[in-house]
């Protein structure tokens, strides 16, 4: 499985991914975001599903890439074509796969500003190659393993909240699912490209440089917790005479 989650605020966007790799009882470790940076022109894809149809489809998406990259002027234009390129690996692959017991699914996250962008954009790439874009009703975008994050997100990011607020937020929810699933782990990619820089600035993390701040939200949670204006509740431990069991 995968973590992947791209946000977009009114400031720009922010993207992480995690690198585990399952297969099998075999984990290894390996990148899953793929950058393009030029003048006034930049996007990163994220991507979750079976790992050799995202490098096929990267790969075949980098050629097209190295000869007319620049044709593409808008970042849905970027998309379409890397939605074609998943469709001939579909053609290609997609019979056999299913023959074997496996599901054709490539889910990607693609995130930027290129030159005719008024501001950066972000979309949910399907594995048919249609997509959806993201806006500010709901502000980001989960890959892969969803359920855990999501509560996080949901609970505390805003379209207009700052880039540097937008990645706590981004930790913690892969905070939250790194500790519930087994096959999302350190270490991480951050994607950050704020309001008409057109650079998207790419990090790598790795577990003993974030523990601490892992361990700092664990300790407020419980403290939280003690301090809940929970008084109401003690009503569960006290005995109602009143209730008659008539069974």
């Amino acid at each position: 499985m995968t973590f992947c989650l791209g946000i977009k605020t009114k400031h720009g966007l922010v993207g992480l991914s995690d690198t585990r790799i399952t297969s099998g009882s075999e984990t290894t470790t390996s990148k899953k975001v793929f950058t393009v940076n030029r003048q006034k022109h930049s996007f990163f894809i994220m991507t979750s599903g079976l790992r050799s149809v995202r490098d096929k489809a990267i790969t075949y998406f980098s050629e097209v890439i190295a000869k007319s990259d620049g044709s593409f002027t808008k970042l849905y234009q970027a998309v379409n074509e890397f939605g074609n390129q998943v469709k001939v690996v579909a053609k290609e692959d997609k019979e056999f796969l299913e023959e074997a017991g496996l599901n054709f699914n490539l889910y990607s996250i693609i995130g930027g500003q290129l030159e005719e962008d008024e501001t950066p954009k972000m979309y949910l790439l399907y594995p048919q190659g249609n997509w959806i874009e993201i806006r500010r009703g709901t502000p980001f975008v989960i890959i892969g393993n969803t359920g855990f994050g999501n509560p996080v997100l949901k609970r505390s990011l805003t379209y207009d909240d700052t880039l540097d607020y937008a990645l706590n937020c981004a930790f913690l929810a892969f905070d939250a699912t790194r500790i519930s699933a087994n096959d999302v782990d350190y270490p991480i990619d951050t994607m950050v490209l704020p309001n008409d820089t057109y650079h998207t600035i790419e990090q790598r993390f790795e577990q003993k440089e974030l523990e601490h701040i892992s361990a700092f939200w664990n300790n407020r949670l419980k403290t939280a917790i003690h301090e809940l204006p929970a008084e109401v509740l003690k009503k569960a431990f006290e005995a109602n005479d009143q209730l008659v069991d008539h069974e």
